[in-house]
């Protein structure tokens, strides 16, 4: 009886017609993981039949996954924003600490060239997916404590980017192209939200976008990806293979698609099809109409995390509002990477799309970071009509 009691003293809020979480937040997170469960079983089962002896090799990884996710999402969602704010710069160190231990041969298991796993049993924890979270919430903690200076000095740019060309300059080792830039893009985004003048956001724009544009071209193989992306029927054997395989996914798929299961692309012609491009074997098999369903979820998904950082603003909690900014960033940047590579208006790049593809990592961390929007929204939600209730001389 006890525990029921305090079960529902966790949810309830003052004016029961209130949900004490965002619907349309949670229903597009759970649309978005059971969608993706669904494509990584289609596109996976003939891999996994001819490389691990079972054609549910891959769903049955992910359906664990997914289960520990739901496990996590429930144990972050019961703790109080006032954590993270405490712990951000801890959390911050280990962000560092995962990327250095990625690089330590032994530790960190390399992957088609990439060091970024760390191989903990039968789990493999991606560095950079952590450390994306880590320094999302120790930069809301600082813009919090740093605000008036960010807004008016460039000391107050200047003292954030340090971490950050730590964080950048490790996941260049892995390397992580990907990552970097999604990390550098959402660090950027939350220091001009926080208020970060024009001039000198501009002025720091226009630098990131040189230097994106350098580590682009440094290496070989990125260069030659870039010109394969401008036309990769140029060369669809070699180096505009992904990219040929995946159009080709999308041609067939037309308007309603060629049926769920029906994927030919699947069949060992498109690489990595269950992890960086399931949004092509989705595209094949459910069609113009199934890949635009998608688009809305993560239109509804990113939408509604803004409004709930831009509520957490209008009630002064900045530091709610700032992580729950990062976090929408983040989980915006990478679906726009992940659809623009797959649809062919990006340079191939190794990114999951968030809550849709196969990967353990990924979607544990953009659980946990679904889990604390949606604790900002209740808390938020308890703190205004908590007002309302003394306002009207009510008792909270």
């Amino acid at each position: 009886m006890n525990a029921t009691r305090g079960l529902k003293s966790w949810y309830a809020l003052p004016e029961r017609s209130v949900v004490p979480f965002d619907p349309w937040l949670l229903g597009a997170a759970i649309a978005l993981v059971l969608t993706g469960f669904i494509m990584i079983t289609s596109a996976s089962m003939d891999v996994a039949a001819a490389k691990f002896g079972g054609a549910f090799f891959f769903s049955l990884r992910h359906g664990i996954y997914i289960v520990l996710a739901i496990i996590l999402a429930a144990i972050v969602v019961r703790l109080p924003i006032s954590f993270w704010e405490k712990y951000g710069p801890w959390l911050l160190l280990l962000g560092a600490i995962l990327l250095v231990i990625v690089l330590i041969p032994g530790i960190g298991r390399a992957v088609n060239g990439s060091q970024r796993w760390i191989s903990l049993g039968p789990i493999n924890l991606q560095a950079s997916e952590v450390a994306k979270f880590c320094m999302v919430i120790y930069v809301s903690g600082y813009l919090v404590r740093r605000l008036s200076e960010v807004r008016s000095s460039w000391k107050g740019f200047v003292k954030p980017v340090l971490p950050l060309a730590f964080f950048v300059f490790l996941l260049l080792l892995e390397p992580d192209y990907g990552a970097a830039v999604v990390l550098m893009a959402t660090v950027m985004g939350m220091i001009f939200l926080g208020g970060m003048r024009l001039f000198q956001f501009l002025t720091v724009l226009i630098g990131a976008v040189g230097l994106v544009a350098v580590m682009a071209i440094a290496q070989p193989y990125r260069l030659a990806r870039l010109k394969s992306f401008q036309d990769p029927w140029a060369d669809p054997f070699g180096a505009g293979y992904q990219l040929s395989q995946a159009q080709i996914a999308f041609g067939r798929g037309e308007w309603f698609g060629t049926g769920l299961g029906n994927s030919v692309q699947k069949l060992f012609y498109l690489p990595e099809a269950h992890t960086d491009f399931v949004y092509s074997v989705l595209a094949e098999e459910l069609g113009l109409l199934g890949a635009l369903f998608v688009v809305v979820l993560y239109a509804i998904l990113i939408a509604r995390i803004f409004l709930v950082g831009r509520q957490a603003e209008k009630q002064g909690e900045f530091f709610k509002g700032y992580v729950a900014y990062g976090f929408g960033l983040i989980i915006a940047g990478q679906a726009l990477i992940n659809i623009g590579v797959n649809v062919g208006a990006l340079p191939t790049k190794g990114l999951t799309a968030p809550l849709l593809s196969y990967g353990g990592s990924s979607l544990l961390v953009c659980s946990a970071m679904i889990a604390i929007v949606l604790r900002i929204d209740y808390e938020l939600k308890r703190s205004r009509f908590s007002v309302n209730a003394l306002a009207s001389g009510k008792e909270p």
